[in-house]
Order: structure tokens, then sequence, then C-alpha cells
């Protein structure tokens, strides 16, 4: 598919994430509940990182260039990366409100109507998270899986709020509210640390997972009963592509047609289960010593 067409998600986020933003600041307002302002707080990373999402959503787009003639598929990780960080900055304004709330508790007013404002965004998360995560899966997108992931946890997290100041409302312990506001705090920095680490491991060319690469084996075991070996199988990931480099060794007696048929047979059997892999193959005589010299990660 056209990956520019991703981009309307990114909108979809967006929207979402302002409708939530102001609900969220709404049941703040009726209740003055710092574990409710914790929760708006987020949705405003929300937005930023939808921001972000769209801008590097339309730059990876782009088609190959000059510059840049493996496409700009990486750009995605960048998007999650600048969500990770704002997700520890958020974390870090959360704890701040918690600690001045421990000292200076307050108590809530119109809870009731407050919560049901609050439940009514966590709602309308859970389904733009849903939408997300399924296409981030679809089309391979860790721009759009990170948006879905960041969303479901705030979901996760406005239910605890929801349940800390129902709480507060029937026990009367008003230290609740910045206890969970603390709780929040954490998870969203536990969910920013994976986003980050998941960005730096994209950017630096990680390997295809091992269920991947054994897949990517299981599609040239076929060709093993011919006589042809395999060796020196690389692969790495840059978002939605994937690229595969591997030395195919043939009998002597094969003619350059022949080999050059069958390269073209395992590389469009590799495509057939991931559309759009870079396939790149390199053909060698099975009996020379020097074929068997270049196996190592030393090129």
């Amino acid at each position: 598919m056209n990956r520019s067409s991703l981009t309307r998600y990114a909108w979809l986020s967006i929207a979402a994430a302002i409708a939530t933003i102001s609900l969220k600041s709404l049941a703040y307002g009726l209740t003055g509940s710092v574990g409710l302002l914790s929760d708006a707080i987020e949705s405003l990373v929300n937005l930023a990182g939808a921001i972000v999402a769209l801008v590097m959503l339309t730059i990876a787009a782009r088609p190959p260039d000059e510059e840049h003639l493996y496409g700009h598929s990486k750009a995605e990780y960048f998007s999650s990366g600048v969500e990770g960080a704002l997700i520890f900055i958020a974390a870090i304004s959360i704890g701040a409100a918690a600690a001045q709330r421990f000292t200076n508790p307050q108590p809530l007013e119109q809870a009731g109507l407050g919560l049901v404002v609050s439940t009514l965004a966590s709602l309308i998360n859970f389904g733009v998270a849903r939408v997300l995560l399924k296409a981030g899966k679809q089309y391979n997108s860790i721009t759009l899986e990170a948006d879905a992931r960041h969303l479901l946890t705030d979901v996760w997290t406005s239910a605890g709020v929801i349940g800390a100041v129902g709480g507060v409302v029937l026990t009367g312990w008003q230290l609740l509210d910045p206890l969970i506001a603390l709780a929040v705090a954490a998870n969203i920095l536990w969910s920013g640390f994976h986003l980050v680490r998941r960005s730096v491991a994209g950017l630096m060319d990680t390997a295809l997972p091992p269920e991947e690469h054994e897949a990517v084996k299981q599609a040239l075991a076929k060709y093993e009963g011919q006589g042809v070996q395999f060796h020196a199988l690389w692969t790495r990931q840059a978002a939605s592509r994937r690229f595969i480099s591997m030395h195919v060794l043939v009998p002597d007696d094969w003619t350059v047609r022949r080999g050059h048929h069958l390269l073209e047979q395992i590389e469009a059997d590799i495509c057939a289960v991931w559309p759009g892999t870079s396939v790149f193959t390199h053909l060698e005589p099975v009996d020379d010593p020097a074929s068997w010299q270049d196996m190592e990660l030393d090129h």
C-alpha cells in the first residue's frame, strides 16, 4: 500500500488527544484531583506524540532519492523515540504535582461528574488505540504501534485514577489521590523506557526477530535438496522494511543462467512472505574454497 495513507491514523490520534485533553481537563476542574490532573498531562503527551507521528509518517512515506537510496522508513523510529522522551517529561510533571499534594492535601469536589467525564475520555482512547494497534500490525508501522500502546497505557492508568478517586470519595483518605498519581508516573515511565529502547534498537539495525529469521531458513530449506547451500544469512529491519542478504552456493557445473534463475526464485519466495523486502543474494560455487572464507561478519 501507499504508506502516505497511514497519516490518516495520525490525524485520528490527534483528534482523539484533543478530545481527551478537553474532557480530562474538565474532570480535573470539577474535582481538583491531582490524579485526574496527571491523566490530563499524559494526554498532552499523547497529542505531542501524535503530531510527531504525523510528521514522521509523512517523511517515512517519501520514495527513495539520491541521498536516501533505501528510502526514509527509519524516520518512524524517531517518532517513537520522541514520544518516549515526552513520556519521561510527563512523568516528572506528574510526580511534582503529586508531591505537592502530599504536603497540601485537598478534598475532592463533584467527584461523580468528574469520574463520568474521565471515563468517557478513556473510552475514546481505548477505541482509537484498538484501531491504531490493528493498523500498526497490519502495515508493520512502529509509529502507529507505539502510539497505540501509549494510548492503551493511558487507558489503564485512567482506570487506576478513576478507581483511586472513587476510593477517596468512599473512604475520605485524601492521600490516596497523590499516591495513585505517583503510580501513574511510574507506569508511564516504564512505557517510555520500552519505546526508547525499541527505537534505539531499530536505529542500530537490529536483526529480524528469531521467528522471522527461522521462517527465512525454512523458505530456503526446499532448495538444499538440489545441492544448494546457504551461508552468511544476515537480516535487519528499518521500521516497515526488511533487508535480507545471503550467499547462495551452487554446484560448480551450473550455468550462470541457472544460478540467476535460482536467485530470482529465492527472492520471490521471501518477498511472497514479506512483501517489499529487499533481498540481496551473492552466487558462489560450492566446491571453491574461497566461497567458504567470507562467512563471518567482517566486511
